[in-house]
């Protein structure tokens, strides 16, 4: 796979269309992607893994907000990414979903995720044609080409190093949960999963089994009453039926014995009873006869006050009546005598007055009254039309201080709501002026932290041209030295060459066995081994030099980015700035604050006065309508109050006057009623005398208290009555019962004893009881044994083969779930992230040997950790210099970050290969750069320059500054208030 073309638009932190050309940047096979923090360096990756998937990797995935929040309204968020994979060019453009303005109104709308995908050139047979806008399609066709998920290709394209440096400094448990990640192993975890759900599954049916069994036992032993053994559960069973079905059998005999002689008792107490109520039937009929004859006297008194009652009853209504009679005379009399007073009351004397001239008055009176109706009418609307108009006249006055209270509030008004409005505008323009304020304080305290680092950096410039100046002399003098060493030394070969000749032994130069003139010299010889000193003095110190030469350019491209964000401002000029920044934040701060208030606050101003003028418009009309009605009034009044003076007399008005008169006249119809009442009552008094005499005499009383005397209510002659007819049904009771055949020959004087036989009886009947409550038990339990010891049989029978079903079960659960019997206390997933750590470890081994000289090797260990922990996943490090292996959390930083590079290298080859897919062309690697000395960066170069000659396309993403130096195509993305901006630098 190789990338040709990426464009972002309206993504991320881009606001605008950036276009960034991977063919010119992957020219020279390496580049530098770098800027500063936050300004969208990752976020380029990210838009390539989200035109290729949908998605983006890591945590930023999960917000799911890809659009640039500043980009215009109109501007759609797009990615178009052009790559090729297995010999195909196409072009992938992808939009996500994202809420939108409405093109008509205001709001919001949903922007639905868009995908299309083009060929460029003839498309490949089996796959989608050209147009291709099917998301799940596009993705299907992406994952075929690529050979390899989203996740694998986050793995292998975008090298998570940094998840690697956690990794080698992590325990097992993290370990294993980043492999995880890694590696993708849900499937095995599923399989470890599927082994402790069926184990849990199959045991909780084999403890449901056991406690069914448990159950049973323990209510078999509670109803045979004994502790069951620990062994021998079913020999025990069968031994205590045995045992109970021997007494079941001795109580039913005890039972059937008990029954029979507790028939025999019963039988002669009964009998014994018989004869003894026989013989109390007796003696209470004679009882009877005796108390019958004894009352015969007071019965004859009882015969004779019952007929003087019944004579005295015919003549008690009579003399009731006459009573009644007598009262009613009284009474009238008495109101005669009330009403001549009540007239006397109201005025008028009727004494000696006849009943026609008493009703003759009521007559003249009661048409007099009548003439005063229509005035007494008119007084009582008097009164009211009075309480109307003082009613009226509260309203006016009510009315009227409202509306001068209203008044005076709404002449406030106008002011305060302009002064509000006035508050409100302030607020408004602080509020919009607010954001600007904010961002110029972060501008001002970034070029504060620039202006405190620019005398350090300058003063580190100066450092390093004085190191440079000092490292230049001595690499000077070092190259001076080995060529005064070279020319002594190519000086004096001759001499050398001569001091090692021999007699007769050829010369090495020419061949001759001859040597006629040996040359000599007289300065010292220099041999090869203070030449190659010298070499390796003058090498180290240019290797100082190119360092201090990298040192310092980093130095001075330092100092000319900070002197570019200052612009020729002091750091006095940037603190006065960012204090008048800071005052003018918090004053803008504290009136955008009221400004919801205040906007709330001129409405409710607004309200208040148009609900205040409503008021004063209501009052003022009740003002007028009150009274205008007030006049009106006043006007019948007066008219109507002259014809009331003349209708009262000397009464208080018309209604008392003629009031007055009505209750005379009823007074007077009252006091004629009286009269008659009287005459009629003394009529029917002596009426009712002469008919109570006559009744007397009838009945044979000589005096009314004879008759008076001889008088019984119902319930004495009743009583009386009963009296007598007990007696006789006694005595009649009495001798039919002495007349029956099975009371002959028995005397009241005979004697029977029952309580001997009422004691046998009551011993036998409990020992029958007993018995039989015994037997029922005995019996009941040898069933109830017998039922549970089938039940019990049945159980164990189907439990045993649950039992060894299950122990193989756990044996293999446990094997798979890292205990048990695996020694190495390996899980299944662990195994195969144990197989898969191997692999990466012996692709990464070939890596880090290189980068670290030969020095480290990766050694795997799928040994059981510590205190019987998991094993399979220990990574160390073989130290070829002590010939150790050593943990790898022990190396240091630099060291680290090429361990990690190694890892992260060596799975993006192991993935690669078994996914079979595509050759990876392109690969990016994220920082980690900067806790590298020069040497190692030198070594870590080398290997990327070595993927690079493979055909590859390396990306480094890093803020390291010797990297600037070193890669002269460079990536730079520039972050500003309007968006973030991409910039190819080509050296």
């Amino acid at each position: 796979m190789r990338l040709h073309l990426l464009e972002v638009e309206a993504f991320g932190p881009y606001a605008g269309r950036e276009v960034v050309d991977f063919d010119a940047l992957g020219a020279d096979g390496l580049f530098l992607l770098h800027g500063d923090t936050g300004a969208g360096k990752t976020t380029l990756l990210d838009a390539i893994a989200f035109a290729l998937f949908g998605v983006v990797p890591g945590a930023r995935g999960d917000v799911k907000r890809l659009r640039c929040d500043l980009a215009e309204r109109d501007r759609q968020t797009e990615v178009v990414l052009e790559l090729t994979v297995q010999g195909q060019r196409l072009r992938i453009v992808r939009s996500p979903e994202y809420q939108r303005p409405k093109k008509r109104g205001d709001g919001f709308t949903t922007q639905q995720a868009r995908v299309s995908l083009t060929w460029v050139g003839e498309p490949p047979a089996g796959l989608p044609p050209d147009g291709s806008i099917r998301i799940d399609e596009v993705a299907r066709t992406v994952e075929r080409l690529l050979g390899m998920t989203a996740a694998q290709f986050f793995q292998v394209v975008l090298l998570p190093q940094g998840e690697f440096a956690k990794f080698l400094r992590s325990d097992t448990t993290e370990r294993e949960k980043l492999l995880e990640r890694l590696f993708g192993t849900e499937r095995f975890s599923d399989v470890e999963r599927w082994f402790a759900d069926l184990r849990a599954e199959r045991g909780r049916a084999l403890e449901k089994r056991q406690q069914e069994v448990r159950e049973l036992l323990a209510r078999y032993a509670q109803e045979a009453q004994q502790e069951p053994p620990e062994e021998g559960q079913p020999e025990w069973v069968e031994a205590v039926l045995t045992e109970v079905a021997a007494r079941a059998e001795a109580a039913e005999t005890e039972a059937a014995q008990a029954r029979s002689a507790a028939k025999a008792a019963e039988v002669a107490l009964r009998e014994a009873e018989e004869d003894a109520e026989k013989i109390r039937r007796v003696r209470t009929a004679h009882t009877r006869l005796t108390q019958v004859a004894e009352q015969t006297a007071e019965r004859a008194e009882w015969t004779e006050e019952i007929a003087a009652a019944r004579r005295a009853a015919a003549v008690v209504p009579e003399a009731e009546l006459m009573d009644r009679r007598t009262a009613e005379l009284g009474d009238a009399q008495v109101l005669v005598a009330d009403r001549i007073r009540d007239l006397a009351d109201l005025g008028f004397d009727a004494v000696g007055l006849a009943v026609a001239d008493l009703r003759e008055r009521a007559g003249s009176v009661r048409e007099e009254a009548g003439a005063l109706a229509e005035l007494a009418a008119e007084a009582d609307q008097q009164k009211s039309d009075e309480q109307r108009r003082a009613e009226r006249q509260k309203v006016a006055e009510k009315a009227a201080e409202q509306v001068a209270g209203l008044a005076e509030r709404l002449a406030e008004l106008p002011g305060l709501i302009s002064a509000a409005r006035t508050e409100a505008t302030v607020a408004g323009e602080a509020a919009a002026k607010l954001d600007g304020a904010r961002s110029r304080v972060e501008e001002l305290t970034a070029l504060t932290r620039a202006a405190e680092e620019l005398p350090p950096a300058e003063a580190k410039v100066a450092r390093g041209e004085a190191k440079l100046r000092e490292v230049v002399d001595e690499h000077h003098a070092a190259r001076q030295r080995r060529l005064d060493l070279r020319e002594r030394r190519l000086d004096g070969m001759a001499a050398e060459l001569a001091a090692g000749l021999a007699e007769g032994a050829p010369c090495p130069v020419c061949g001759s066995a001859e040597h006629p003139v040996l040359a000599n010299h007289d300065a010292p010889l220099v041999d090869a081994d203070e030449e190659r000193a010298a070499e390796e003095a003058e090498q180290k110190a240019s290797a100082l030099r190119q360092r201090v030469v990298s040192a310092l350019e980093e130095a001075k491209a330092r100092v000319v980015s900070l002197r570019e964000r200052l612009d020729g401002r002091t750091a006095e000029e940037i603190a006065t700035a960012l204090t008048e920044a800071r005052a003018v934040v918090a004053e803008l701060s504290g009136k955008a604050q009221r400004k919801d208030q205040l906007n709330a606050k001129v409405a409710e101003l607004e309200r208040s006065a148009e609900q205040l003028a409503g008021q004063q418009r209501l009052a003022e009309q009740t003002v007028t309508e009150a009274n205008a009605e007030i006049r009106a009034l006043d006007v019948r009044m007066a008219e109507r109050e002259q014809r009331l003076v003349a209708g009262r007399g000397e009464f208080p008005d018309v209604p008392a006057r003629r009031q007055h008169l009505l209750t005379l006249a009823g007074a007077l119809d009252l006091a004629a009623e009286a009269h008659t009442a009287v005459s009629g009552a003394e009529a029917r008094l002596a009426e009712q005398r002469d008919l109570v005499e006559i009744s007397l005499h009838a009945k044979g009383f000589s005096t009314l208290e004879e008759m008076r005397a001889a008088v019984r209510t119902d319930e004495q002659v009743t009583k009386l009555e009963q009296g007598l007819a007990e007696a006789e049904a006694m005595a009649a009771g009495a001798r039919e019962m002495l007349a029956q055949p099975e009371l002959f020959g028995i005397s009241p004087d005979d004697t029977v004893d029952v309580a001997p036989l009422a004691e046998r009886a009551k011993e036998t009947r409990a020992r029958a009881d007993t018995a039989f409550a015994a037997q029922q038990a005995v019996s009941a339990q040898h069933r109830e044994l017998v039922k549970l010891a089938g039940r019990l049989s049945t159980a164990l029978s189907e439990l045993r083969p649950l039992e060894e079903e299950y122990a193989e079960l756990r044996a293999l659960s446990e094997v798979v779930n890292g205990r048990g019997q695996n020694a190495r206390k390996m899980s299944l997933r662990s195994y195969v992230l144990a197989a898969r750590l191997e692999e990466v470890a012996l692709a990464a081994t070939a890596r880090l040997r290189t980068m670290s000289q030969g020095r480290y090797s990766f050694v795997h260990s799928d040994a059981a950790g510590a205190r019987g922990t998991r094993g399979g996943l220990g990574l160390d490090v073989l130290d070829d210099y002590s010939g150790t292996v050593r943990p790898a959390k022990t190396l240091s930083g630099g060291e680290s970050f090429l361990a990690s590079l190694s890892l992260a290298l060596g799975l993006a080859d192991v993935v690669a290969g078994e996914t079979g897919g595509a050759l990876l062309d392109t690969l990016f690697v994220d920082e980690g750069f900067g806790t590298l000395d020069a040497e190692t960066l030198d070594v870590v170069m080398n290997i990327l320059d070595e993927l690079r000659a493979g055909g590859r396309v390396v990306g480094l993403v890093s803020h390291v500054e010797e990297l600037r130096q070193r890669i002269p195509t460079r990536l730079r993305v520039r972050k500003s208030r309007t968006g973030s901006k991409v910039e190819l630098q080509m050296a």
